[in-house]
């Protein structure tokens, strides 16, 4: 599995745009040397110009800014919004541009849906907010539940040399003494809390099943709790099972699921697993209040995730995703006080008795869904291979000449 173990962090949970853009946004504006920022949806709304805004105070500070957002997820930024960052001297990088035909996006697939940012090589912020107004409760009953958190401490250099590399983007030359010794400081980054944290990606290469097998060990060594809040709910074979023989041993299982789902079929495909998981005695709870856009879970009593990555097929075999695994008390009783809020006052419990038993088509749906389920990682890799490009974008005056 990708990433170690890094002691000496303070995380602190950010609930929902509320918390997430304010805090955001002024770390960026006070940024004085560096900032680094990839997400897989930007809008040109309120909350893409506050970014906006941002970006260009930093810039205008002196800070080397370098931005990449996903093709598909973010196809159609106004030529003026980007022509003002790249004038500026900000950096925009577009992974795996797509076309569009008839306003139809294509290559929605193996999409970089990370969303990380590290400014000044200090603090880092990692998790499900994209750069968009439904992730505000003002954006009316679509508006997203999510979360993300804010890292300082030693792990945020592991973030950095990532993101750094992640868009291979090239780096102004420097001479190989002031890299070296750059380097050498920005690895000693001190101690600032008591958290462990690790920093755990998905690519199509090397780690493909890196955050998957985080959460399978976690809930194999688990011994009186698992709460996972999570989008789109539609798991390998084997997280399944684990689930199952979790809550088979007694401990209390708990999934949070969408209720009110942005896409119908989101809630559909997660329903022909109801009636396999709550027969094991695992407790689903669907989230009524809005759409769930969350991708975080806690374990026992310490290990606690927070990321981009869902549980479904998308995530966990197709796109690019990173989530910061955590090891802290103190964060973990946060969390799952927090997700035991949504579970009394936001969600209703799913009661076996409401599902089809004697249902054939049901029970023919289920046993292909199962083996779907079983078998698309090993499908999966015998696709085609894809490898995505980085687009940067020159600003105007470098186009004109």
């Amino acid at each position: 599995m990708s990433g170690r173990w890094v002691s000496g962090n303070r995380i602190r949970l950010l609930e929902n745009g509320e918390e997430f853009y304010p805090r955001v946004f002024e770390v960026i504006a006070a940024a004085r040397k560096e900032v680094i920022l990839e997400t897989f949806i930007l809008f040109d709304d309120k909350v893409g110009r506050q970014l906006h805004a941002a970006l260009l105070q930093a810039a205008s500070q002196g800070a080397q800014i370098d931005v990449t957002v996903d093709g598909w997820g973010s196809a159609y930024l106004p030529p003026e919004f980007v022509d003002q960052l790249t004038e500026a001297g900000i950096r925009l990088h577009i992974f795996d541009p797509v076309k569009t035909i008839f306003s139809w996006r294509t290559r929605m697939f193996r999409r970089m849906h990370r969303k990380i940012l590290v400014v000044d090589a200090e603090r880092a912020f990692v998790g499900g907010i994209n750069y968009s107004a439904d992730h505000l409760a003002d954006f009316g009953p679509a508006a997203k539940q999510d979360y993300a958190v804010e890292i300082e401490g030693p792990i945020v250099d592991t973030i950095r040399r990532f993101a750094r590399a992640a868009p291979r983007i090239r780096q102004p030359r420097r001479d190989w003494l002031r890299r070296r010794h750059e380097e050498a400081r920005e690895s000693a980054l001190p101690g600032v809390g008591s958290a462990q944290a690790m920093f755990v990606t998905r690519d199509n290469r090397d780690h493909r099943t890196d955050i998957e097998r985080h959460y399978r060990a976690a809930i194999r060594l688990a011994r009186h709790r698992v709460i996972i809040a999570n989008a789109y709910f539609f798991p390998g074979y084997r997280l399944l099972k684990g689930m199952r023989r979790a809550a088979r041993r007694g401990v209390d299982v708990r999934l949070i699921l969408q209720g009110e789902p942005d896409m119908p079929i989101v809630k559909t495909a997660a329903s022909l697993l109801y009636n396999h998981l709550l027969r094991a005695g695992v407790k689903i709870y669907e989230y009524t209040e809005r759409p769930l856009h969350g991708k975080v879970a806690v374990v026992d009593d310490e290990w606690s995730t927070v990321g981009s990555s869902n549980l479904d097929p998308l995530s966990l075999s197709l796109n690019l995703e990173a989530n910061v695994m955590i090891l802290d008390r103190d964060f973990n009783r946060h969390l799952g006080e927090r997700l035991e809020n949504l579970i009394l006052n936001s969600c209703r419990l799913v009661e076996e008795k409401e599902l089809l038993h004697s249902n054939t088509w049901l029970m023919v749906r289920t046993f292909f869904v199962f083996h779907f389920l079983r078998h698309f990682p090993s499908w999966v890799a015998r696709l085609p291979a894809h490898s995505p490009k980085v687009r940067s974008v020159d600003p105007p005056s470098r186009r004109t000449a």
